[in-house]
């Protein structure tokens, strides 16, 4: 059997209009030669009346301390109502259709409540309904532990039970539906130019959605590169082909409009952001100040990001609702620090950088002539951060994105 994953978001399911549309997806695919295993998320955001925020706001007028196991049971709800509605809509097109949970699925997931892992997915329901002619309509989003205690699976649990139904099932693609056309090289938000990318590896886009898109979820990818399933990323909204998530010997097959000297992929960002500054010393008195610096600050449960060491410097950054926790954690410890709110992370992500010389060049000469500064810089082999002030953020992802000329 050819198994083709479909994954929709809610802001795909919110009327019966969109439905339909969806309903016309997967009976397209299934006039392929696809056996379509459709899955959902909550219909709709935070106001709508069956959304994920909508249910938890809903509990919390009668308790703000909700244990995480009754919180997964309400959590898991929304996906179940959307995925009976979306089964119940292929039915009336005369499609025939079924309705799983994540159990039913075969998704067994750990203990861990609200941000749970998948163990195995045993798909025997699924198979066993796709060769009697069924649409098999999953809730994303949810497990149930080996003791048959109903999990949820954290941020973009829907795209991570998509990504793991499509390993399991030895899937063709695993379509993440969402309601822009692709992964795009800029947020269109900030950068009207920003095209959708025909095709990105899995590396890439795994950096990308790490350091702030939120097209697919990073588990998701990891999830999916572990077999070589391929993704392709494509709007719920019209019918465009997408992006496509694979390795990078598929990418760059000539059928793919992609070429091997691609030094940036595209830029993303992440606000809200503090910037902590620790002078630690010079000599051995330094030394094991850093040392029992990030130990203080790991008993504490303050997690950091972006670190520069240097001989008597220390810079690293905090979300901003961390900062004042850290700075408070450091002077108990004995630390001057200095901190700087109002930050933005943006990063320039491309597997084709890595030994190609001239690449932070272009970026520090992209930025600095835009009259931003640079607060701080690090680099790995595929992602370039720069860190500045978050006034300056949408300037600085303009800037990067010019300078690659990523619109062309």
């Amino acid at each position: 059997m050819k198994f083709l994953v479909l994954k929709f978001g809610g802001t795909s399911l919110v009327s019966s209009e969109l439905r339909e549309r969806v309903a016309g997806k997967v009976i397209a695919a299934k006039d392929e030669g696809y056996s379509p295993v459709v899955v959902v998320s909550a219909i709709g955001r935070q106001g709508d009346p069956y959304a994920t925020d909508t249910l938890i706001n809903l509990v919390k007028q009668a308790n703000r301390e909700l244990p995480v196991r009754e919180m997964d049971m309400l959590m898991s709800c929304g996906e179940i109502i959307s995925g009976v509605i979306m089964a119940a809509t292929l039915q009336n097109t005369g499609c025939p259709a079924v309705f799983m949970t994540g159990a039913q699925a075969g998704i067994t997931t750990d203990n861990k409540h609200s941000e749970a892992r998948i163990l195995k997915v045993q798909p025997n329901n699924i198979i066993k309904y796709a060769q009697e002619g069924y649409v098999v309509v999953v809730a994303g989003f949810q497990g149930v532990t080996e003791h048959g205690e109903t999990t949820t699976l954290g941020r973009g649990g829907s795209d991570t039970t998509a990504a793991a139904l499509g390993v399991a099932l030895n899937a063709v693609y695993v379509d993440i539906y969402t309601d822009v056309e692709g992964i795009m090289t800029a947020d269109p938000r900030i950068v009207s130019e920003a095209k959708a990318l025909a095709a990105i590896t899995y590396d890439e886009i795994c950096h990308l959605a790490h350091e702030g898109a939120k097209v697919v979820h990073p588990r998701a990818v990891e999830i999916a590169m572990q077999k070589g399933v391929p993704l392709r990323v494509r709007s719920a909204f019209s019918d465009g082909p997408g992006t496509l998530v694979t390795s990078s010997g598929e990418v760059y097959k000539g059928s793919i409009d992609i070429t091997r000297d691609r030094i940036i992929t595209g830029i993303t960002y992440i606000s809200g952001i503090a910037q902590i500054k620790v002078n630690t010393g010079a000599g051995v008195e330094g030394f094991k100040k850093q040392r029992c610096m990030f130990r203080s600050l790991a008993l504490a449960g303050v997690s950091i990001d972006f670190i520069n060491i240097l001989p008597e410097v220390i810079l690293f950054t905090v979300q901003d609702d961390m900062a004042e926790k850290a700075i408070e954690v450091l002077e108990n410890a004995g630390y001057a620090a200095e901190v700087i709110t109002g930050c933005a992370k943006v990063s320039a992500v491309g597997a084709g950088m890595s030994g190609v010389p001239g690449v932070i060049a272009d970026i520090v000469e992209a930025i600095t002539k835009n009259d931003i500064q640079i607060l701080q810089c690090n680099d790995s082999h595929t992602t370039v951060w720069v860190l500045v002030r978050r006034e300056e953020m949408e300037n600085a992802v303009r800037a990067l994105h010019k300078q690659f000329k990523l619109a062309h």
